[in-house]
């Protein structure tokens, strides 16, 4: 685990309340009977349940989804874990992988690309808004595990500096308008995701690839429904995340030559 994930735990009652709380900087946490200070929370043994006030709860270790979905600072919206791991699985991201990044964001794919690569590999990331880069900087140093990502707080749009990269992730407004310079960031058959909410967005992509020599692999959208953990009414919840956004999948290729041999 990182020393910053180390900070955190999470706090439940199995039912309700499920909340990701920084134990080591902060005097108190707010539950739902009350304040519990930290230093209460930090006598108690990882996976213990405790009383307070009448109510149970329990202290469960923080790991990376926990920190994204709960207790990461959120300036924009952030990459699922249901769209993250089948993206890190196509863009075949493992240990030891060079990735760029272009949108930032708050940070969340970010740390999901960072953890896949491993001690080994690196994270080039790319983030044009410069008034929430504080914030970029403390999700990143909260939830990395290892010291392995690159952040420059500018625009995509300047230039790339990495060449022959594994990999490239956009999650832009316009990612049509980077793609070529993606091609030449990336290694020979090098793969390029493209993450976007919008179906005209797609569109705008799949041409520019095409146009810059990318091999279209596929468009995915990927839903998740959640069941409630009741065994004895075993049921689907009654709301779930209906749409996050559309996946592109390409390769990079040379230029076709016509010649035959």
């Amino acid at each position: 685990m990182s020393e910053g994930l180390k900070k955190w735990r999470i706090i439940t009652d199995n039912a309700e309340f499920y909340k990701a709380a920084n134990v080591e900087d902060k005097e108190w946490i707010s539950l739902p009977n009350g304040k519990i200070t930290c230093e209460q929370l930090r006598q108690l043994e990882i996976g213990s349940w405790f009383e307070f006030k009448g109510k149970s709860y329990c202290l469960l270790e923080c790991d990376l989804q926990d920190y994204i979905m709960e207790g990461l600072q959120r300036w924009s919206q952030i990459i699922y874990p249901k769209d993250a791991g089948y993206m890190l699985a196509r863009m075949d991201i493992f240990p030891g992988k060079y990735v760029g990044e272009a949108g930032t964001g708050s940070g969340a794919f970010t740390l999901a690309l960072s953890r896949s690569v491993g001690k080994e590999g690196k994270v080039f990331t790319y983030e044009s808004n410069r008034d929430n880069a504080d914030i970029i900087r403390r999700n990143l140093e909260n939830g990395k595990e290892y010291d392995n990502i690159i952040f420059y707080n500018r625009p995509v749009e300047e230039g790339i500096e990495q060449t022959q990269l594994d990999a490239f992730f956009l999650d832009l407004k316009k990612p049509w308008e980077v793609i070529d310079q993606v091609y030449t960031a990336l290694k020979g058959s090098g793969h390029v995701g493209v993450f976007v909410p919008t179906t005209n967005q797609i569109s705008e992509t799949m041409q520019s690839l095409k146009q810059n020599h990318f091999m279209l692999m596929e468009v995915t959208e990927i839903f998740l429904r959640n069941y409630k953990l009741n065994p004895e009414r075993i049921r689907p919840r009654d709301r779930m995340v209906a749409h996050t956004g559309f996946f592109i999948l390409a390769r990079k290729t040379q230029p076709q030559t016509g010649e035959n041999i």
